[in-house]
């Protein structure tokens, strides 16, 4: 199945799309990758997720990519003696550690680090920024905090922290287990939530041990102000805008959106724009004229993936929405401006022979006019150097690990197919050749440009290109 479209679509999957008639059917419908939410979703249930996905993977004969979206730590308020305490601004109200339910003046606070960690002036914001306080004094085990904004608290609501660094981890004991149950299934990224510091990825990555790829999700501003370094020790990023919204003022969300996205791209690094992007098809079989033009703002940004979640996990519309972001998508990309932007976003190559090749095939195919560029890629890296300069031309990535394919999946612009590896040459050229024409992007007479490796079977080491015509049977390239 060849998509009309180089961004990629990861949809979440949920109560309303959990069988696999539905996985099937969001597939068809434009999902390339499909996430499993370990915040709603017990070991078995993912387990069923995976093996229902694979199901239908292999009815269509298409790498697909499984994305597993850790929980991360959830921060929250004890329990109140009441159902709801009122506050108004400029009171004081303590988060202590003292068990007493709540009432209009304090409340426990589970959780040590947060007591150790705020300092007078940092701010609190509990029911994601419903309710604003900013710190006066802090010992260790209390907080004293003035009421800014909001008026309403009630038990166990969530609590942001946008000016403190916590001491602890990325990873809970729950976020442990998880993790060891999704390394036995066939998962292909993990997404690590909250994300503070590069540091948070370590422990993640000694487990994970190049088995999955690790994505790390931008929501708190202290992971923006060290971007690049988390970048650097990550696969993947997610522009995870629901959080980031409420730790960040709303006004700067899309310029960092922005921000993030171009630093993903040039370290060639996938990305991922997440969180409300066609939120009204949770209720209604169409979104709203914003909810598109946002889908579109990404897409034009030149982000891998667009991200869907409760509108597929548990909406009315599951299958629609994911239909209509696929069309909005391939209209994005047929609009003559779009390659355009592209051209104008694209970084600048590496010093390496995998970069250098990689900008030269896109020029060339470009000058050529050739119908496909076709990258053999054992590892992953030659394809993502292919993606990371958006050419104009459709691009191939022929791998022998099927592993890699579906962890591609995500990656813009390219159609990813598990076939056996060349044994020479002339091997090489005749199954790029017949891929090409197979999957319908070149046909008899028509020329395509080859990058691979030499020797062949050497991860990491492109430094060939070839140009070669397909065959008049469509089997086989000169």
């Amino acid at each position: 199945m060849r998509r009309g479209r180089k961004v990629k679509i990861l949809a979440t999957l949920g109560p309303s799309s959990s069988t696999e008639e539905m996985i099937s059917k969001l597939h068809n419908a434009g999902a390339d990758v499909f996430r499993i939410n370990m915040s709603h979703s017990s070991h078995d249930m993912m387990r069923d997720l995976v093996k229902r996905i694979r199901a239908v993977e292999k009815q269509v004969g298409r790498p697909i990519g499984i994305l597993a979206d850790l929980q991360g730590p959830k921060l929250r308020v004890g329990t109140f003696a009441e159902t709801t305490v009122e506050l108004k601004p400029g009171q004081t109200f303590t988060f202590d550690d003292n068990d007493a339910p709540g009432d209009a003046s304090r409340v426990k606070l589970p959780h040590p680090e947060i007591l150790e960690a705020v300092q007078p002036g940092h701010r609190l914001l509990v029911d994601d920024g419903r309710l604003e306080l900013i710190a006066e004094k802090s010992d260790g085990k209390s907080i004293t905090a003035k009421v800014i904004s909001g008026t309403k608290i009630s038990s166990k609501k969530g609590v942001s922290l946008p000016d403190t660094t916590l001491g602890v981890g990325a990873l809970t004991e729950k976020d442990r287990a998880d993790l060891d149950a999704v390394l036995k299934e066939e998962i292909d990224w993990v997404a690590l939530s909250f994300i503070q510091r590069p540091d948070d990825l370590a422990e993640a990555r000694k487990i994970a041990r190049g088995r999955v790829g690790l994505l790390s999700k931008i929501e708190k501003p202290q992971a923006v102000e060290r971007l690049d370094e988390i970048i650097e020790l990550s696969d993947a990023i997610m522009v995870a805008r629901g959080d980031l919204g409420v730790e960040m003022p709303l006004e700067s969300v899309p310029g960092i959106q922005k921000q993030i996205t171009r630093a993903a791209r040039k370290a060639g690094k996938p990305v991922v724009v997440a969180t409300q992007m066609l939120e009204s098809m949770i209720s209604a079989p169409v979104p709203t004229r914003a909810e598109v033009s946002d889908v579109a703002t990404a897409v034009y940004e030149g982000a891998d993936a667009v991200m869907l979640s409760a509108e597929s996990a548990a909406g009315d519309y599951p299958e629609e929405a994911v239909a209509t972001m696929s069309r909005i998508a391939e209209k994005v990309e047929r609009d003559t401006l779009f390659q355009g932007i592209m051209n104008a976003q694209r970084p600048e190559a590496e010093a390496t022979g995998s970069d250098a090749i990689s900008a030269a095939a896109r020029q060339i195919a470009h000058t050529l006019n050739l119908s496909a560029i076709v990258c053999y890629t054992s590892s992953g890296t030659t394809g993502l150097r292919a993606s990371r300069e958006r050419p104009d031309t459709p691009v191939i990535a022929l791998s022998p690990v099927i592993e890699t394919a579906r962890r591609l999946a995500l990656v813009w612009g390219l159609h990813c197919v598990v076939t056996d590896d060349a044994i020479d040459l002339d091997d090489m050229v005749d199954r790029a050749s017949r891929i090409a024409f197979r999957e319908e992007f070149a046909k008899p007479g028509d020329r395509i440009i080859i990058t691979a490796g030499v020797p062949l079977r050497t991860p990491g080491a492109t430094n060939m290109l070839r140009i070669a015509y397909i065959g008049s049977d469509g089997l086989s390239g000169i």
